[in-house]
């Protein structure tokens, strides 16, 4: 099974690996790109991880670094992943992508 990746959820993911490359180290931001990577996988193996949102979405936090992946699942398609959001940021801004 595969998985969807909103195109803004991209440039969430994109944007925050570079502000960790630039703040941190490339290390760090490395480590937040596999980080994504392991909920990825973990979520097109389990759809049905992390709690209910909004919306009939789930969300699923990451370990390491303070970001959600806000998905809904779709059994043919895999996980459907609207935003990437940083958890301490404008609650709710990726309402409008569904």
């Amino acid at each position: 099974m595969s998985y969807w990746l909103h195109p803004d959820a991209e440039t969430e993911l994109g944007d925050a690996a570079v502000y960790y490359a630039e703040h941190a180290n490339r290390a760090v931001a490395e480590a937040f790109l596999a980080e994504f990577e392991r909920v990825r996988d973990l979520l097109v193996e389990n759809q049905q991880r992390g709690p209910r949102g909004e919306h009939g979405l789930r969300l699923y936090h990451f370990d390491r670094f303070p970001y959600t992946v806000i998905y809904e699942p779709d059994e043919y398609a895999g996980p459907q992943i609207y935003a990437i959001a940083h958890q301490h940021r404008e609650p709710g801004y990726w309402t409008t992508r569904m």
